[in-house]
């Protein structure tokens, strides 16, 4: 049914697996990105100004509303008529920490609202500043709730660094492309990155949930 060449395959496969390094590079590159810029932007929607609570929800909807690959075209391509002038890798690593930052935030923030009224009102009795119980009472419990979103968004960014080939990153898809291109092949290199994505992102989401039930039953959280 297929013309499946496998000379051709395995001609190709180490420039898909040169790539597949580049493409865990943009990912991790932009979830340690969001994973900041995350927690910034929860702990921003958590202050008692209202007007910076206010605006920074609305940019966090305004974000999770449009389109990854939007934000990729408007940052790369946008960003030099107002004075932003990036590299496409540093297009494509913005473009993904922010986008998944919005999603993080919400993570993080879910986290942080299921910590009782009684563990912040102890740290007011004992005259704890806001930052100090952030970082030694409220963040230290929130953060094992938030590791199965936490995970899966990093197996969703590293699908999504596809995306990033539209502006001439040289990752996993971009080379596929420009494989096929060379040799009027695309039957193989399509099926290759499919079988790499497969191969990482499954693994991936295992260890995630095998991470979360360790981490909840050193807390002591199991059912």
């Amino acid at each position: 049914m297929f013309d499946w060449q496998w000379d051709f395959t395995w001609s190709i496969l180490p420039r898909l697996i040169e790539a597949t390094g580049k493409t865990l590079l943009a990912a991790g590159g932009g979830y340690l990105v969001a994973l900041v810029l995350g927690l910034i932007l929860a702990l921003a929607q958590r202050t008692p100004w209202k007007p910076l609570t206010l605006v920074v929800r609305e940019l966090v909807e305004f974000i999770r509303s449009t389109p990854l690959l939007l934000q990729v075209f408007f940052i790369y391509y946008v960003g030099p008529q107002i004075g932003l002038r990036l590299s496409p890798w540093t297009a494509g690593l913005t473009a993904i920490g922010l986008h998944y930052a919005a999603y993080l935030s919400e993570v993080y923030r879910g986290g942080i609202d299921s910590i009782g009224k009684g563990q912040w009102e102890a740290a007011r009795a004992i005259n704890m500043s806001t930052a100090a119980t952030y970082r030694r009472i409220i963040i230290p419990q929130a953060l094992p709730p938030s590791i199965a979103g936490m995970g899966n968004y990093l197996v969703g960014i590293f699908k999504d660094t596809p995306m990033l080939s539209v502006i001439g990153v040289g990752e996993l898809m971009h080379t596929a492309n420009t494989i096929g291109a060379e040799n009027y092949r695309y039957l193989e290199p399509y099926t290759l990155v499919g079988l790499i994505f497969l191969a990482i992102s499954l693994p991936a989401a295992w260890l995630v949930r095998r991470f979360e039930a360790a981490t909840r039953r050193r807390l002591g959280l199991s059912k």
